[in-house]
């Protein structure tokens, strides 16, 4: 129960087809929807929009133009090309702002998942950077698996299936988590994206 209070406080293109870990990898089960619950994951999904924030405030323009370059920086060896790796952390501030998220959770879960790696697939199945599994493109999408290696679809249905489950947890971080791995319940991935989350915190978050 510690644990889970901590957890829950802290909320506040194709190359080759690479393996994502399989200790790590994402494996949401499909479970049945209530129509509605489905309607508005599907409706979430579909509302597309450019990840270009706006700001009524200048110093919230700069706090995000400081977030975005440190982790640029800190993100530079994993992503070395600079246009992907500012498309790529612009998208990521975006939807997980968007679905009510924290970025540096979003960022070690997918430093977890898939090693910030596009294409990843891993042994089940799930893909790309959040590894998402194919499952939730037919029950929410358009039943085009594919897409879910396009960047901001994947980083959307990631961040919103997120959410849901957080929703479905009543807040309840640690078991969101587990939930979203398919190990729901038990502390190693729960653990390890909080511990991955530390890394994308800003100096003045830690």
């Amino acid at each position: 129960m510690q644990r889970r209070g901590l957890l829950a406080v802290t909320l506040g293109g194709l190359g080759g087809l690479m393996l994502a870990s399989p200790a790590h990898a994402g494996a949401q089960i499909e479970e049945p929807l209530a129509d509605a619950v489905r309607s508005a994951l599907s409706a979430a999904i579909g509302q597309a929009a450019p990840p270009r924030p706006k700001f009524d405030r200048i110093e919230d323009r700069l706090a995000y133009l400081r977030w975005l370059g440190e982790m640029s920086e800190r993100l530079k060896r994993r992503l070395p090309e600079a246009q992907t790796r500012i498309e790529f952390l612009e998208t990521v501030w975006y939807e997980s702002r968007r679905a009510g998220l924290e970025p540096a959770l979003v960022l070690g879960l997918i430093q977890v998942e898939s090693g910030f790696r596009k294409y990843a697939i891993s042994v089940v199945g799930a893909r790309g950077y959040m590894q998402v599994m194919p499952f939730w493109a037919r029950m929410i999408g358009d039943g085009h698996v594919a897409k879910l290696f396009h960047m901001q679809t994947n980083l959307r249905f990631g961040c919103v299936i997120l959410r849901h489950y957080l929703d479905r947890e009543k807040g309840d971080l640690f078991m969101a988590l587990g939930r979203y791995n398919g190990s729901r319940g038990r502390a190693e991935y729960p653990d390890k994206v909080m511990a991955n989350r530390r890394h994308w915190l800003m100096p003045d978050q830690r």
